[in-house]
């Protein structure tokens, strides 16, 4: 089961062609992962001692997102490697597919650059029950790469 956030498209956010500008559908991704990270830790992951970095983000467009749609963002872990993991997320539009991101984040050390361990908690919380709870409260907003981190030394 998937972490679900929801979006609606503002005017400003689409271009001439009257569909959301290329550069929107990442912004909304960040968000809902974002959002999802913090709902299955609790609030701040960062107080855990771990960050992510986008490595990879590929999108696949399947029909425009257009203004006032409302887009469920359905996001699940697709990936655990050693201090990286893969998020999809499916945008929906009443059902229908309208695009599919596929982000591969580094875990690094809160505050640094340094690539470390997937920490237990973050997998757990990401996996567990706790992520999908949050989903029901998810507020709309108004407004398989390989693992090439190294492993922390000791």
């Amino acid at each position: 089961m998937a972490f679900v956030h929801r979006v609606r498209v503002r005017y400003g956010e689409c271009d001439m062609q009257g569909v959301v500008f290329n550069a929107h559908y990442l912004a909304y991704v960040d968000d809902a992962t974002d959002t999802w990270f913090r709902a299955a830790l609790g609030g701040d992951y960062e107080r855990h001692g771990v960050d992510v970095m986008l490595k990879k983000a590929v999108v696949d467009w399947r029909r425009p997102l257009r203004f006032p749609d409302e887009v469920e963002l359905l996001c699940s872990v697709s990936r655990w490697g050693t201090a990286s993991f893969d998020v999809a997320v499916d945008g929906v539009v009443g059902g229908e597919d309208r695009f599919t991101a596929r982000i591969t984040y580094v875990c690094v050390g809160h505050g640094t650059t340094q690539p470390m361990r997937v920490p237990p908690v973050l997998r757990e919380a990401l996996d567990g029950d706790a992520a999908r709870e949050a989903t029901a409260g998810s507020p709309a907003n108004p407004a398989s790469a390989q693992d090439t981190a190294p492993a922390p030394t000791t």
